[in-house]
């Protein structure tokens, strides 16, 4: 199984279990939970500021704000900056951004909507997806037509769609109404979900469109053809030559045959019409559904759009962080010895599997870095310590006192 980046486990929940399975006393637990509080308000409180900034250089780019910044009455951001920060937030709450590849195989799959869809990627001048964690779920799905079958479907738990349009002038030059394909050119539209299949990655694009599948054209159209040149070599060739002979030689041609030729030859014909609309119908309704399945991804697993995504990105970085954090802290506070980054990681690890049945790939620099700015986290020729509760306290409290100020 592969490791998970993030940490799948409440917080709060976290910190009760590590405290129990550390045999804290009392006063250790209230300590540490008083620790725990203040690092939550610190994080917090750096996780505001970054959100205003984002939100500021991400202005003149949100789709939603384009009326407000035609007034002219704002600032329109850095492109380069807002992009920076929209990165290092992502890396913070441990997603991870999928090669371009794997959503090429991904539309070349189906799991669920058994659709194939066409992205037209020209209209995009960057697009990158992100995602974290994975789990897999049972749905039900079509199966031979009209049964269904209940499959097991690999899903990303969380990801994250970032998108550019290119500028109106390659629209105009392409003579493309955009207008009609709801894209603002220039902007950057950013979507995050929930629990999107991975074979089915594609769907949760702007602008997936259904298309025929090779099979759906041979379904429509090659019995068709088939029953059409049969019906030709049979029936209307051989009528065509004996009309024709009939007429070379002066003969009268027996209309009430030709007539009757004709009528079978309309059946026919009717017959492969309708079986031609019937096709086309199954395939519309396939889209019909594609079209349902769709709407239940945006209303049940989409989780915010544009600036709205910033906000539920960086709390989960938060809760990543003070996770991190604490875990490292607690870890380091009851070791006997000062431990080396190798082995502060695998004695967490180890404990994340063994005790919460869980494969994490724990971000011990990034834990340590956090515990050595804040004055908590001791480091002496490559080895790491910390400071007692009572002084993690004060210097957690005094940080606190210079946020408030």
């Amino acid at each position: 199984m592969k490791k998970e980046h993030h940490i799948p486990i409440d917080k709060d929940f976290l910190l009760d279990f590590c405290t129990e399975e550390n045999k804290f006393e009392e006063n250790q637990k209230k300590g540490t939970n008083e620790l725990f509080r203040i690092l939550e308000q610190y994080f917090h409180f750096e996780g505001f500021k970054l959100n205003q900034l984002i939100k500021k250089n991400y202005f003149g780019f949100d789709p939603d704000r384009i009326e407000e910044l035609k007034l002219g009455n704002q600032n329109s951001g850095n492109l380069a900056v807002f992009k920076e920060n929209v990165h290092s937030v992502l890396a913070r709450g441990k997603y991870v951004q999928i090669d371009n590849s794997f959503l090429e195989e991904a539309m070349s799959k189906n799991d669920i909507i058994g659709l194939k869809l066409k992205i037209d990627f020209e209209h995009f001048k960057k697009y990158k997806v992100f995602t974290r964690g994975s789990k897999v779920y049972k749905e039900k799905i079509r199966h031979l037509y009209f049964w269904q079958k209940e499959k097991e479907v690999e899903s990303f738990e969380r990801v994250v769609v970032y998108i550019e349009y290119k500028d109106k002038s390659y629209f105009e030059q392409k003579k493309i109404d955009y207008s009609k394909l709801s894209i603002q050119p220039g902007t950057i539209i950013l979507k995050s979900f929930k629990r999107v299949p991975k074979n089915d990655l594609e769907s949760i694009f702007p602008n997936a469109v259904p298309v025929m599948t090779p099979k759906d054209k041979v379904l429509l159209w090659i019995p068709a053809l088939a029953g059409g040149l049969i019906l030709f070599f049979s029936r209307i060739l051989p009528s065509i030559i004996v009309t024709y002979r009939a007429y070379q030689k002066g003969e009268a041609i027996n209309t009430e045959e030709l007539e009757d030729t004709i009528f079978q030859v309309a059946v026919a014909l009717g017959f492969i019409g309708y079986y031609v609309i019937r096709q086309f119908k199954r395939f519309l309704h396939k889209k019909i559904e594609f079209s349902k399945k769709l709407t239940e991804s945006l209303y049940f697993k989409n989780i915010a759009n544009n600036a709205g995504v910033f906000p539920s990105l960086i709390q989960e970085a938060e809760e990543e962080e003070i996770k991190e954090t604490i875990i490292a802290y607690i870890f380091l506070y009851k070791s006997d010895t000062h431990l080396s980054i190798d082995e502060l990681d695998e004695k967490i690890e180890k404990w994340f599997k063994n005790k919460m049945n869980c494969d994490v790939d724990f971000d011990v620099e990034n834990a340590l870095r956090k515990l050595q700015q804040l004055g908590i986290g001791l480091e002496n020729d490559g080895r790491w310590h910390v400071k007692n509760l009572d002084e993690a306290l004060t210097k957690a409290n005094d940080i606190r006192n210079s946020i408030l100020l």
